[in-house]
């Protein structure tokens, strides 16, 4: 679910303006990949450091959310490294995962 970026209150998807505040809902991109379990986190380190990424969604090979990671987390690198150990904990449980990747444009 998107946030408005002025007041935080939460848009549909198909929101073009926040229903709070009025300003413009950002628009965003989602990518999806598929790694095996042993590339999951040098491909999240990845994303991360892209910079433009907004959200990380890992999920499993039946499409069910694993961990979802907010662009914050993608900033303060000391917070980032529960996320990456949870991330190695996943790899071991499962053998193929997907990453949806959320871009604002």
């Amino acid at each position: 679910m998107p946030f408005c970026t002025k007041c935080g209150a939460p848009l549909k998807e198909d929101d073009k303006f926040c229903p709070v505040c009025g300003a413009a809902a950002p628009k965003v991109s989602r990518e999806e990949f598929s790694v095996s379990a042993s590339n999951l986190v040098d491909r999240v380190k990845e994303l991360l450091h892209e910079g433009n990424v907004t959200r990380i969604i890992v999920k499993d090979e039946k499409g069910k959310a694993l961990l979802e990671i907010p662009v914050t987390v993608g900033v303060i690198g000391t917070v980032l490294a529960p996320w990456l150990a949870a991330l190695g904990v996943i790899a071991a449980l499962a053998t193929n995962c997907r990453i949806v990747v959320e871009r604002r444009e």
